[in-house]
């Protein structure tokens, strides 16, 4: 294997979520990979901004609700005006909340659901129309290891169903679009340094938890979600499809 399988030269991304957390962090190694990447979130940070400036002649970034039902057709019509290609889709934009399931609301179920699971469907959907007409590309989904279990101690029914969702949408997808040149995959993290984790890592009784449950006896970073994404994208995982990659410090393996 070459080194260069892992760049991603003359390709365009378009990245959601991307202005914090892991979406920044994929950003930020695309860019470097050689990638351009159309950045998309609802609202900018002085990080994002950062990003934008040192790389002016290879990102983009367009203000967008992933829930808004425009929003696929604008965020990948703003992509192929940019930049004349859409070769990646990484689909990271996500929320988390949690409660009882007894008391869990319609508008909190309807707010984990579109957008966790019915936003990536159809921006994935959109997006995927330039790559069946260049015949080639490649999708990142972001699950969960949430999609897989039942956490603890937080109670997240809607949560891990939406992920769970999102992972048999990545294998359907592939089985769909494998011989048309297209690969789609997820990537499962653990808990990850972040601000939809920096309520729980700041709980002691959680933050206790959590680590004892997790092997390694630590939090994951978001520059280690953004390798794994780039290894997804890359040519280095030619013959990865339909796969859901843990990256979860070995919190699935008891």
């Amino acid at each position: 294997m070459s080194l260069s399988q892992f760049r991603l030269d003359g390709k365009t991304a378009l990245i959601t979520g991307a202005n914090r957390g892991i979406g920044l962090a994929i950003a930020e190694l695309f860019l470097k990979a050689g990638a351009h990447c159309m950045l998309t979130s609802r609202s900018e940070t002085s990080a994002l901004n950062a990003l934008l400036d040192s790389n002016s002649q290879k990102a983009r970034w367009i203000s967008a609700d992933v829930t808004d039902v425009q929003a696929p057709d604008k965020i990948v019509a703003e992509t192929l005006n940019a930049f004349g290609a859409l070769d990646i889709l990484v689909n990271n934009a996500g929320i988390a909340d949690n409660g009882d399931f007894h008391n869990f609301s319609d508008s909190q179920l309807d707010s984990i659901l579109a957008t966790n699971f019915t936003a990536p469907f159809r921006i994935a959907r959109e997006a995927i129309k330039p790559m069946l007409s260049r015949g080639s590309g490649a999708i990142v989904n972001m699950g969960s290891i949430s999609g897989f279990v039942a956490n603890k101690p937080q109670l997240q029914v809607a949560y891990n169903s939406s992920k769970a969702a999102i992972h048999q949408m990545t294998t359907t997808m592939a089985f769909e679009y494998a011989s048309r040149g297209i690969r789609v995959n997820a990537l499962a993290p653990g808990y990850i340094i972040s601000d939809m984790t920096a309520g729980g890592i700041e709980n002691a009784e959680w933050n206790k938890i959590w680590t004892e449950n997790t092997p390694m006896q630590r939090f994951g970073k978001p520059s280690e979600m953004a390798n794994c994404a780039l290894f997804l994208a890359s040519d280095a995982a030619s013959y990865v499809n339909g796969a859901t990659l843990v990256a979860d410090g070995g919190y699935l393996t008891h």
